[in-house]
């Protein structure tokens, strides 16, 4: 890394020096320790990212070179918190040596923004962030970064160009079109280096372009970032690496949003993001009630069916895409159909066959709605029909796996697919005879059942006292489980196993853990997050 520092040395621009740093330290960004065979384990304060970053500034720091102090001081713009400041306290004292500096150095990180833009395509899928910045009025360049609102509102993509009259001239007069547009696609192009994305092509709709309010675009930026850092393995694009660091760098600059922050006229996406509507089940049930009701539903044959599987579009909707219940997309229909719903839900054979003919209506009456042109429907309407065979292929019963329907139920009465492994390593024993009570008689969900399962678990009859202080921690533990409170807790639970330890001494070691904790939930998710321990050494 530090050879590699040396061309830092003969760059002039301050803007290439921050780019150079900020690929080398995407470098590792991504990677996660973790053991042969066993799931990756994500620390918060031993990642890689902090273990090499601040083992190549103490490294850079021992040097005493030019190209040490250059890679120092991009460090200390580009860094993480701890490694940005460690670097410059490095950077100071190798400068009171004598050692030196790189002209770019006093103006790198020196940056203040100009203006920002959101580039939203037709169907709300995804938002281009365009933000323009300068060195005190010098080198303007733009970042553009992509969100992705079918990907939980990730950040997937970004680049720079140097180019920012050019790039706003075509997204101007193309009126926004979106990511893979010939558009967007000439836009890219004025990236050095930049990523591909795609043949071009235009989409169906009124895509927008418009001014973005600074403060809105880094909470945007922000909220962006987060959820493609938490991500245990995101599906970035193949040079997001390089431009990570920057992007980090670049959004802490940008004014931080002070209250309540307007969305500004033809913002689609990114509004949802910023502004989350809340959806109650009362106007859940209203919205599917009146889809059933429409001229769409009309030619649906099993209404019960029908209803049931409009009840999970609502709820995507709503919990997965920024309560956004009605928007329409091929990339969403996709989304939904092969990867969450085989995922989460579990759907009885009545609803697997409804599903694709459920949603094919949905499209028609949102999309109509919403005032989505027929071209944007029948695209979408397209998406439904291509991914029907392949939703048959995709999704599994659980029936399949050999597991009994009536107990599935009793762990899944929410259809929550995803809960099943975690309910069921809370929840072992869920048949047979304890004391005169039949097991399969019990509901887990009930609170007034789950002690009697959790004392046929451990077998012990004093354990059905209504006092026993045992009972009752493995109790809220369980609860937590049923619920994936905090998501930690599960996660944690499989490193446990994944070491070889036994059930009953993971729960044991889940309940320490909390209970040492106390009672802040932050307390408790990191103290589970960085279960097990460091090894010695």
């Amino acid at each position: 890394m530090l050879r590699a520092a040396r061309e830092l040395l003969a760059v002039r621009s301050p803007l290439d020096a921050e780019l150079m740093v900020s690929e080398m330290l995407g470098t590792w960004w991504g990677q996660q320790p973790g053991r042969a065979g066993a799931k990756p384990i994500r620390r918060r304060q031993a990642d890689i990212e902090e273990l090499v970053g601040e083992g190549l500034v103490a490294y850079a720091a021992q040097q005493g070179s030019p190209a040490a102090l250059a890679l120092l001081s991009g460090i200390a713009c580009l860094g993480t918190p701890r490694q940005a400041a460690r670097a410059e306290r490095a950077a100071l004292a190798l400068m009171e040596r004598g050692v030196a500096r790189p002209g770019w150095a006093e103006h790198v990180g020196a940056v203040a923004a100009t203006d920002c833009y959101v580039n939203s395509d037709a169907f709300g899928d995804r938002d281009e962030v365009v933000c323009v910045f300068s060195y005190a009025g010098e080198e303007p360049h733009a970042l553009v970064v992509i969100v992705d609102y079918n990907a939980g509102g990730m950040a997937r993509d970004g680049w720079v160009t140097s180019q920012v009259g050019k790039l706003l001239e075509l997204c101007r007069e193309s009126g926004g079109q979106q990511p893979g547009s010939p558009v967007a696609g000439a836009a890219n192009d004025l990236a050095a280096g930049g990523p591909a994305n795609g043949p071009a092509g235009g989409t169906p709709g009124q895509p927008s372009f418009a001014p973005l309010d600074p403060p809105l675009a880094r909470r945007l930026l922000e909220s962006a970032l987060a959820v493609t850092d938490a991500a245990s393995d995101p599906p970035v694009s193949a040079s997001f690496p390089s431009y990570h660091a920057f992007i980090r760098a670049r959004v802490r600059t940008l004014p931080p949003a002070r209250g309540a922050v307007p969305w500004p006229p033809g913002g689609s996406g990114g509004g949802a993001a910023a502004r989350r509507q809340a959806w109650r089940k009362d106007r859940r049930a209203m919205l599917v009630a009146e889809f059933l009701a429409s001229d769409e539903a009309e030619d649906l044959s099993d209404r019960t069916a029908a209803s049931r599987c409009a009840d999970h579009i609502v709820d995507y909707g709503c919990d997965r895409d920024f309560g956004r219940p009605l928007r329409v997309s091929p990339a969403k229909a996709e989304t939904f159909l092969l990867d969450w719903l085989p995922r989460r839900v579990v759907l009885s054979p009545a609803e697997q066959h409804a599903m694709p003919h459920v949603l094919a209506a949905w499209v028609r009456w949102a999309g109509s709605r919403t005032g989505l042109s027929d071209a944007a429907i029948g695209g979408a309407l397209d998406a439904v029909f291509d991914s029907m065979g392949t939703f048959t292929r995709v999704y599994h019963d659980p029936a399949a796996f050999g597991l009994e329907a009536g107990l599935v139920a009793r762990l899944l009465p929410d259809s929550d697919l995803e809960a099943l492994p975690r309910r069921a390593f809370a929840f072992p024993v869920l048949m047979g005879n304890y004391r005169g009570t039949d097991l399969g008689a019990l509901d887990p969900a009930s609170p007034a059942d789950r002690r009697t399962l959790l004392a046929a678990d451990h077998d012990d009859p004093a354990a059905s006292r209504g006092d026993d202080s045992h009972i009752d921690r493995h109790l809220a533990v369980a609860d937590r489980l049923w619920r994936g409170d905090p998501p930690e807790l599960w996660e944690a639970a499989q490193r446990l196993l994944d070491l070889g330890e036994d059930r009953h001494s993971v729960l044991h070691t889940l309940i320490d853990v909390i209970t040492a904790a106390g009672a802040n939930e932050n307390d408790v998710a990191t103290a589970l997050a960085e279960l097990p321990p460091e090894e010695p050494g």
